[in-house]
């Protein structure tokens, strides 16, 4: 792997696919023990989660439901401090063991936003699974109860993340080179 350039910024090899695949392949172990008898329902958050969420749920071989949402409070490689919902959430999420799955925490602000929502709802449950974690970043603390990597607090693309739309289709994650 070597630098490669978004836009109008250079970035470095950050983790590898191989480093990803090993971990979201733990994570599901290790939710798949927590669950055990259950049937978890997983809310990926659009658009950054799409490869994890992919991936975690392949390796979830128990029964799981999937409903997407889509929120957004990003704009160039900072937060824009405001969320925007695109795309509602339409399951019922009383008596049910819910599992959030982020691209990253960093700011903790789009999930403070996002879980009073559903906590309304009433779930029996409500677990966040992140595959990177910015806990130096963080402004509105949220309970990240899995992660895959915790990261300092520097700006990353690729495997979903983006800048500005382009590098999520990235097989690795790099690092902004400062």
């Amino acid at each position: 792997m070597s630098l490669i350039q978004v836009h109008d910024k250079w970035f470095q090899p950050y983790i590898s696919q191989h480093e990803i695949s090993t971990r979201v392949r733990d994570l599901a172990g290790i939710i798949k023990n927590d669950y055990s008898g259950k049937i978890p329902l997983f809310i990926p958050i659009l658009n950054g989660s799409f490869m994890f969420a992919s991936d975690l749920l392949k390796e979830m071989d128990m029964p799981v439901e999937i409903c997407f949402i889509k929120l957004a409070s990003y704009k160039g490689t900072v937060s824009s401090g405001r969320v925007v919902t695109a795309i509602g959430l339409d399951n019922d999420l009383f008596g049910r063991d819910v599992i959030i799955l982020e691209d990253i925490v960093d700011t903790g602000k789009t999930l403070s936003r996002f879980l009073p929502q559903l906590l309304h709802q009433q779930p029996a449950s409500l677990k966040i699974c992140a595959l990177l974690y910015k806990p130096d970043a963080v402004v509105n603390p949220v309970p990240v109860d899995y992660f895959g990597f915790s990261i300092p607090n520097k700006f990353v693309v690729g495997y979903g993340l983006d800048y500005d739309g382009l590098g999520r289709n990235l097989k690795e994650i790099y690092q902004l080179v400062e």
